[in-house]
């Protein structure tokens, strides 16, 4: 009887070691699984401290943090010299998203407002794929450690404004409310039944890429490791990119994005994230009250028909494009067609009607160069 009990102890202690081998398998299965899921990438150093902790109790001159995507340089930066001239640095920073490795300097830039403004940690973009999503996310990431940034545009390297940075200023400030375009697309079916039920399809949006964004959603978009895994797994762009040398493919993918409405009939699912991923992150957290639901970037649309698919893509403006009519033309838009309904809503800024958009997408150099010589737009 007395040898019994330490043979008891040694039986309860080895349960004890077994469980405890168990219990860490489980536990290093799960952190690496985690691991898999969030985005390294986006946590360059500098970002350790919170960008949330810097920006609760700000006090001073709210800053415009103007957002470039760019495939390489800034072709239009002439243009954008003549917008910052002149203008109170105090209200305004910029960030380049650009190909790795590039640096913008005396060489590459006719501009000096550029000069150092790339990300220094910035990955290859993918135009239509999820890696696009990752750059506007580092861009947003780096605006925000700067807590006298409180508004946030995102831009492409064609884009051109069209109103002095004065008007701009104030158009943005006045507002409480971030500019996204995001309406539910009853088109299209391109949700996916396998998001759910992280992305339910009663919170499935669309709408265009280029936001503007107040600084709480900012964060929220930079800071979600959790929705855009999901996105990045089952949302891909199609055509998908080795198919791109067709003609009729190629044609569509010259533009700055790419379309999906060429989806086959397959079980998998294509979509195009950038057109997604914004107004859906926003949904699921409840804040479409908080938008105003338009974009501010101007896009000349066309569409076309190939193989009884209907598809609309941005036009490019060209030096003949560019008249002082269809800069009138533009600038007078102050509604917007809903699809929905077949209705069209005005354009509100804390309930006073204004012009729709602020900025015009998808210009050559020729036609840049034209709007600034013939003064189409006025900076000053």
């Amino acid at each position: 009887m007395k040898s019994s009990k330490p043979q008891h102890l040694l039986w309860f202690g080895f349960k004890i070691v077994i469980a405890l081998c168990f219990s860490s398998y489980f536990v290093f299965a799960y952190l690496n699984l985690h691991s898999q899921v969030k985005l390294p990438s986006l946590h360059p150093p500098v970002f350790h401290a919170s960008a949330s902790s810097r920006s609760r109790h700000f006090e001073g001159t709210p800053k415009i943090a103007f957002l470039f995507l760019a495939r390489r340089d800034l072709p239009l930066d002439f243009l954008w010299d003549s917008f910052f001239k002149n203008v109170d640095a105090a209200k305004f920073s910029i960030y380049i998203h650009s190909t790795p490795g590039f640096l913008f300097n005396e060489t590459t830039t006719r501009s000096a407002f550029f000069h150092g403004r790339q990300l220094n940690y910035s990955i290859q973009v993918i135009w239509g794929e999820s890696s696009m999503i990752e750059a506007e996310k580092l861009l947003l990431l780096a605006a925000l450690h700067d807590p006298a940034n409180q508004r946030f545009v995102l831009l492409s390297d064609s884009c051109v404004p069209l109103y002095s940075f004065t008007y701009l200023y104030s158009y943005l400030m006045s507002s409480s409310k971030s500019f996204v375009d995001s309406f539910i697309d009853v088109e299209e079916d391109r949700y996916s039944p396998k998001m759910s039920p992280i992305i339910r399809k009663d919170r499935w949006r669309k709408g265009s890429q280029w936001i503007s964004l107040v600084r709480r959603h900012a964060k929220i978009v930079a800071e979600d490791y959790f929705v855009f895994p999901i996105f990045k797994e089952f949302c891909k762009r199609w055509p998908p990119k080795d198919v791109d040398n067709r003609k009729e493919t190629h044609q569509l993918f010259v533009s700055d994005f790419a379309f999906s409405n060429f989806i086959p009939e397959k079980k998998t699912q294509r979509i195009n994230i950038n057109e997604h991923y914004v107004q859906t992150l926003l949904a699921m957290n409840g804040l479409e009250d908080d938008l105003e639901r338009r974009t501010l970037t101007y896009t000349k649309w066309n569409h076309s028909i190939i193989k009884a698919q209907t598809s609309w893509h941005p036009l490019t403006f060209h030096y003949d494009d560019v008249t002082a009519i269809k800069i009138r033309e533009i600038k007078a838009i102050n509604s917007i067609s809903r699809k929905q309904g077949n209705r069209s809503e005005n354009c509100h800024v804390n309930n006073i009607q204004k012009p729709c958009f602020l900025f015009a997408r998808k210009f050559t150099q020729r036609a840049a160069s034209h709007l600034l010589t013939q003064d189409l737009v006025d900076f000053s």
